[in-house]
């Protein structure tokens, strides 16, 4: 499994991963669950996965090879689409048909989805974030839900409810994302190091910040060790 998240902010956009994938407790690996296409000034998207590697890596794949393929089309390529909405709505397509796909193959399994999360920003255009599910449709992160999460995401949730707004900052967001996922590794075995984090700043249409937290950051440790000694701290407090 794994836990991805997004928020969308007047100030820009901040994206969180993990990067864990497991079929059992013996078989345990780490794959990017987070891609970047990037046409600096002109457009940026993220896209996150989580769910079957079969089926977000086939759809990653597809999507790459519809953006180079020389007859391109703004109907096929993320890259030339007019809006986001249609990014949405070309990774909800492709998205939906590869799992179809993989479905009759696994027929006499049980079936594999996916779910994405596909943030971004057009020159011209607004930020928008969407979270499209295994069956292609999706729904868009909103001033009243200003974050979307795939995955593993109830023990990260509560935090993001209690602090983050559209006014939040991008440092408050880095740091409500970077406490969610924190809370989230200490509940739930099968998400895990290391982490991918994306900042993108409002109008920018790149990417302003990209880091890989490797398991044993020093400064992710420490976040982690004042986070809990304040929640400890909070519920000593408390008087009923």
């Amino acid at each position: 499994m794994t836990y991805c998240v997004g928020l969308l902010l007047n100030d820009g956009m901040v994206l969180l991963s993990d990067t864990r994938t497991n079929a059992g407790l013996d078989n345990i690996s780490t794959y990017r669950k987070m891609f970047t296409f990037v046409e600096p000034g002109e457009r940026v998207i993220v896209i996150m996965t989580a769910g079957s590697l079969s089926v977000s890596q086939t759809t990653i794949a597809q999507l790459r090879e519809a953006i180079e393929d020389p007859e391109a089309t703004p109907e096929t390529s993320i890259m030339l689409a007019p809006t986001l909405l249609k990014v949405a709505e070309i990774v909800g397509d492709r998205l939906a048909r590869v799992r179809a796909e993989i479905d009759q193959k696994l027929s006499v399994m049980q079936g594999a989805s996916a779910s994405m999360i596909v943030a971004g920003q057009r020159k011209g255009g607004t930020m928008r974030l969407f979270l499209i599910y295994p069956e292609g449709n999706f729904i868009e992160a909103t001033e009243d839900t200003p974050f979307l999460q795939i995955g593993e995401h109830k023990y990260g949730k509560p935090i993001l409810d209690r602090v983050v707004k559209p006014t939040t900052s991008l440092s408050d967001a880095t740091k409500a994302v970077l406490l969610s996922m924190d809370s989230t590794l200490r509940s739930n075995l099968s998400v895990g190091m290391p982490l991918d984090l994306c900042v993108i700043e409002r109008d920018a249409c790149r990417i302003s910040q990209s880091r890989r937290i490797e398991a044993g950051d020093p400064a992710f440790r420490a976040m982690s060790e004042a986070w809990s000694n304040a929640l400890r701290d909070g519920f000593a407090k408390i008087v009923i």
